[in-house]
């Protein structure tokens, strides 16, 4: 028989994870976290521009790093979205049944 110990032990375990998921949760959708993103994406474009010698290489890097940014901020829109019409999906298909 499991004790009463065990099972705080294991209660307090969960508890611990969930947190770990939510803040991992929050950190994949902070601004800090897209910032970061599109620094380190601006900068990596702009020294591979800057090796083959495209002239310009720091101003031309902005497009791509303003595309990746601008695809992060969207993301959540269509995942809204798909979620919406998955759900409406599996209920259309439930009522088949």
């Amino acid at each position: 028989m499991i004790s009463l110990r065990e099972i705080e032990f294991e209660l307090n375990k969960i508890k611990q994870r969930n947190k770990n998921v939510e803040l991992d949760k929050t950190w994949e959708t902070s601004y800090t976290r897209r910032l970061i993103l599109t620094l380190f994406t601006y900068l990596a474009i702009g020294v591979y521009l800057w090796v083959i010698k495209i002239p310009m290489p720091w101003l031309n890097a902005i497009v791509p790093a303003l595309a990746f940014m601008f695809s992060t901020l969207t993301l959540p829109i269509f995942k809204r979205i798909w979620v919406k019409q998955t759900i409406l999906k599996e209920d259309f298909t439930k009522k088949l049944k």
